[in-house]
């Protein structure tokens, strides 16, 4: 595909990519067209080959013609009866662990009423997917310092979604991107992403399998964001045992394979995931200790983490804040830990305002002491003595 002109690929955009104000305007949120009328303005692609595609339409890595920057561009049938839920959300988002949009635009479609809407994003070359796989294939184990920065990467990036109201119902480590200099993660792909409201009914077919919540699979419609940290612990799992903890082969299977290592829920645990599942039968099987689960070779405190993220009662998981504060975490917030090749770790502890104050209590058990008092005073929250 090099060399491919995005005009009629892609479709050409207007508007500069990085004037983020200009192209996040529109009445709340609704996806328009941001061709500009100023020939100086536009800005044109290039794809230079598919890094990604499924039912959604197709993902290209490309080039900016104008700059020579790349940039991922997400390219997906639009219906024009409705606005695009991605697009929505992706434009409230700005965080360093969530992937940045950078620009969009629409283009047609080879039938004359077909058009496509264009994410341009930030364009991150791996995943922690093709990272885990690639320890799995060589029969090694991911360094356990690399599981504790993409794990509290993924939870800082759930707690800031959650905070908005979004639940993801899509993590997993295909989506995932990880910059491999400088460890960064970023979590991506907000397709399945949604603003869950209080007595709104959502759709329980959702996520991927491996990574499906338990509450999903007995047809739950009122579930939380809850479903978003059941899939990190199975991440999580992943990264430590190199393959997924409950590889179901269908919607059935998937509990089957739960149920191995979980046991069989109570009767107040299907009543917690779906209060109108009153019939469920099942032989009464006892949970794995998660200390076989688990080599020797793991730490107590990952093995704590794992459990108390895959709890069947979506109120006994913790939440993002807490995870965070969780004592697995506690070499990142060691001023002298270092990544294995001595580089400094990434921003771990650059928390906003909003973020800061959302930790509450917790903010001084995330943070390494002399952040929690630095930021405590830039905010406004605590004073120092200093």
């Amino acid at each position: 595909m090099s060399g491919i002109e995005a005009e009629g690929v892609l479709g050409r955009g207007g508007e500069a990519a990085n004037n983020k104000a200009k192209a996040s305007e529109g009445d709340g949120g609704e996806p328009r067209s941001l061709e500009g009328p100023d020939p100086k303005d536009t800005i044109s692609y290039s794809a230079v080959r598919v890094i990604g595609n499924g039912s959604f339409g197709v993902v290209f890595q490309a080039t900016v013609g104008e700059t020579g920057e790349t940039v991922a561009i997400k390219k997906v049938l639009q219906d024009k009866r409705f606005k695009n839920r991605e697009l929505q959300i992706m434009r409230t988002l700005e965080h360093t662990n969530v992937v940045q949009l950078k620009h969009c635009f629409y283009s047609s479609g080879e039938k004359p009423d077909e058009v496509y809407l264009n994410l341009v994003l930030e364009y991150i070359p791996e995943t922690v997917y093709r990272v885990s796989r690639h320890h799995s294939r060589l029969k090694k184990h991911l360094p356990m310092i690399f599981t504790k920065l993409y794990m509290y990467q993924l939870i800082r990036a759930l707690m800031y979604i959650h905070s908005l109201g979004i639940c993801h119902r899509d993590v997993k480590p295909q989506n995932l991107l990880l910059n491999p200099p400088t460890q960064v993660l970023k979590l991506c792909d907000f397709g399945s992403a949604k603003v869950l409201v209080r007595d709104e009914p959502n759709i329980s077919y959702i996520c991927s399998r491996y990574y499906r919540a338990p509450e999903l699979i007995f047809g739950a419609t009122d579930y939380t964001a809850a479903i978003d940290i059941w899939s990190a612990g199975c991440v999580m799992a992943e990264l430590m045992l190199g393959k997924p903890l409950f590889p179901g082969e269908s919607f059935v299977d998937q509990l089957v394979q739960i149920i191995k290592v979980v046991g069989t829920p109570s009767k107040e645990e299907i009543e917690s995931m779906n209060r109108n599942c009153t019939e469920f039968k099942s032989p009464q099987i006892k949970a794995q200790p998660w200390s076989k689960v688990f080599s020797s070779r793991q730490s107590p405190e990952a093995v704590d983490l794992v459990k108390n993220l895959l709890q069947y009662n979506p109120k006994k998981r913790l939440t993002p804040v807490a995870s965070l504060a969780h004592p697995f975490f506690d070499e990142l917030r060691d001023p002298a830990t270092r990544l294995p090749d001595g580089k400094p770790l990434p921003p771990l502890f650059d928390l906003s305002e909003e973020e800061f104050k959302f930790c509450g209590d917790l903010a001084s058990e995330i943070l390494p002491k002399d952040v929690f008092e630095k930021l405590s005073a830039k905010y406004g929250v605590y004073k120092s003595d200093s």
